[in-house]
């Protein structure tokens, strides 16, 4: 079957070290890395964020946590918070799994946070979605970015029919309610094909791994014609985790960031609250750097020296109304889109590709 690729390079170490790339199955593109962790506490997390923030790639992360320790509250997240802080990694780049069996009695503790660690600029994703004892209506409660499938319930999804009804079930649930939802342990094309059938958009698993030649295959699907879309999303339905370096970054700092990885299409800049100033767009800023006497120009100077101002549209945004935004500037129509939450802080972009497919689709 053909197949898109995407170059990943695994992080030194051991095979069982190596990070999950989650996979976006429209474009074969890394959004996220998500590392080993061989323990279900903090500890183990902590023990495993140093395989997927070295210098060697920039690439936003998925970190499982244990409810527990979001239901501990400041204190008990406070390592976590010290632990991406001194490997330079910053909120709106990392999602926070939250996993494990979630007890009525400690909702709201639960609940306020999840609230808090949103507040501080994370994106928040409930787990085990399906098998694990995860009230539904919590995904309304807590609104998360993402929620992911049970791996044991994805198991068997190939052989039971009524499990894949489950699945598909809780996929358009989620997309009803403005959920992205990530599909784990796919491990056959059988399952993928299932995943895509229900509209999911995010996947990883052992099929989606980076095979000899460091890249990700990931199978294209077959295409068949199929009802028309239902027009009218908004920006928030399409939005991928963004990288962010601090205003001052230097461009060698932008060029570490923008790493091998192609699936890195933007740096965000921003300030010490979070909010959008300007905008590193790929196919202009490297070959900027690499032209001739680029570094010696450019590489130890302030990387805003060769940014762009960042186009913001809030998370609100219809997709028609992003795309009228991204039509202003003919010179950066397929710049990406930094989306930002209430408060005028990125969350995240929007690839203009990805909405203009979307649209397309609809009108067919």
């Amino acid at each position: 079957m053909p197949s898109r690729t995407s170059p990943f390079s695994p992080a030194p170490g051991p095979a069982a070290a190596n990070p999950a790339p989650v996979v976006d199955l429209d474009t074969g593109g890394v959004i996220a890395l998500q590392p080993a962790v061989r323990g279900e506490n903090l500890s183990s997390v902590l023990q495993a964020i140093p395989h997927v923030t070295g210098a060697e790639t920039r690439m936003p992360l998925l970190l499982p946590l244990p409810s527990a320790v979001v239901i501990g509250g400041s204190a008990a997240l406070a390592p976590l918070h010290e632990a991406l802080r001194v490997r330079g990694r910053r909120p709106p780049e990392v999602i926070l799994l939250v996993r494990g069996d979630f007890a009525r009695i400690e909702r709201r503790a639960l609940l306020t946070g999840l609230t808090g660690l949103r507040a501080a600029g994370y994106l928040t994703a409930i787990g085990d979605l399906g098998a694990g004892h995860v009230p539904l209506d919590l995904l309304a409660d807590a609104a998360p970015y993402l929620a992911a499938l049970s791996p044991a319930l994805m198991a068997e999804v190939p052989r039971d029919r009524r499990r894949a009804a489950l699945a598909e079930s809780l996929s358009a649930l989620a997309r009803e309610l403005g959920v992205h939802m990530l599909a784990p342990a796919v491990a056959g094309e059988a399952q993928l094909a299932a995943v895509r059938s229900w509209g999911v958009r995010l996947a990883q698993g052992p099929l989606l791994v980076p095979g000899p030649s460091g890249r990700v295959h990931v199978p294209l699907p077959v295409v068949e014609r199929g009802p028309a879309a239902p027009l009218g999303p908004r920006v928030q339905d399409f939005l991928l985790p963004a990288v962010t370096l601090p205003c001052d970054a230097t461009a060698e700092e932008a060029v570490a960031a923008f790493g091998g990885e192609p699936s890195v299409t933007s740096v965000v800049l921003v300030d010490e609250y979070q909010r959008p100033r300007a905008s590193l767009d790929r196919g202009r800023f490297l070959p900027a750097i690499a032209g001739r006497f680029g570094h010696a120009l450019h590489a130890r100077r302030p990387a805003a020296r060769l940014a762009a101002p960042a186009r913001v549209v809030p998370r609100s945004t219809p997709a028609i109304a992003a795309i009228r935004t991204a039509g202003h500037d003919p010179a950066r129509v397929y710049d990406d889109l930094v989306v930002t939450d209430e408060m005028g802080r990125c969350i995240g972009i929007v690839r203009v590709s990805d909405l203009i497919r979307h649209v397309a689709s609809g009108a067919r």
